[in-house]
């Protein structure tokens, strides 16, 4: 393989990793610039949106090398991208070769989350506890909250696994959210409905997008910034119609 396809790899692959877990695009095409640049290549240019990656740079003597990859999932990890943020400084510094940071680029990628599943559900519990009491709830509240919110974060990782339609995953798990919600307050387990379900949808708002698409705009990516933006948009939608329509269904 030519040193210019192989480096093509290395920088794609952290592009790649990057966007899907939850970078901004502007600090993927930094990343990418900065490791073909210490790679030796010239003419360096990347262009990268919220569901694609261009990259293109010369080799002295060989001509131009230009690939884009397609970047359909997002899943938030940020411990990732802060790993390729390390494998990229370290291969800019001349610490390791592109053949290293290639192997450590693809055992970040196979690696498992920083944080195991049930450790998320149970503090998406917490979180919707402690948001249902912020919010002017009793402690009476924060039980149904925590079940509630911890039924919301299983039924989201588990929609996003087996189904490939995008915004779906939120709006059934915030209808199944708001239809647990009623249910245990029905049954006396607990008081204000309102302050319970406000509480388990905070771990889904869509927080990351938000902010990715502010630093996106002020950065002056506006494709990505605006695309972004709806990603947030419509994803608040959903949750929004999710509880709706459990409302709707069980309370009218």
């Amino acid at each position: 393989m030519f040193r210019a396809d192989r480096m093509m790899d290395v920088c794609l692959l952290a592009g790649e990793i990057m966007l899907t877990y939850g970078a901004e695009t502007y600090r993927v095409e930094e990343t990418l610039e900065r490791m073909a640049k210490a790679a030796g290549f010239l003419n360096v240019h990347s262009f990268v949106t919220t569901t694609g990656i261009f990259l293109s740079f010369d080799e002295v003597g060989k001509g131009d090398t230009m690939q884009m990859i397609r970047v359909d999932d997002r899943i938030y990890d940020l411990n990732k991208v802060s790993l390729v943020n390390q494998v990229s400084r370290e291969f800019v510094t001349g610490e390791i070769d592109e053949e290293t940071a290639y192997a450590k680029l693809n055992e970040i990628a196979k690696s498992p989350m920083n944080y195991p599943l049930w450790l998320v559900h149970i503090a998406s519990g917490v979180a919707g506890a402690g948001f249902s009491y912020l919010f002017g709830g009793s402690l009476r509240d924060m039980l149904p909250a925590f079940i509630a919110g911890f039924i919301v974060s299983v039924c989201v990782f588990k929609f996003q696994e087996y189904l490939k339609v995008k915004f779906f995953a939120e709006f059934i798990s915030a209808f199944i959210g708001g239809s647990v919600a009623i249910g245990l307050v029905f049954l006396g387990v607990g008081v204000n409905l309102d302050q319970i379900i406000i509480g388990i949808l905070m771990p889904l708002v869509p927080g990351v997008p938000l902010t990715n698409a502010v630093r996106d705009l002020i950065s002056g990516d506006y494709v990505a910034g605006v695309s972004r933006g709806a990603e947030a948009f419509l994803t608040a939608l959903s949750i929004a119609t999710g509880v709706a329509l459990a409302i709707g269904l069980f309370l009218a």
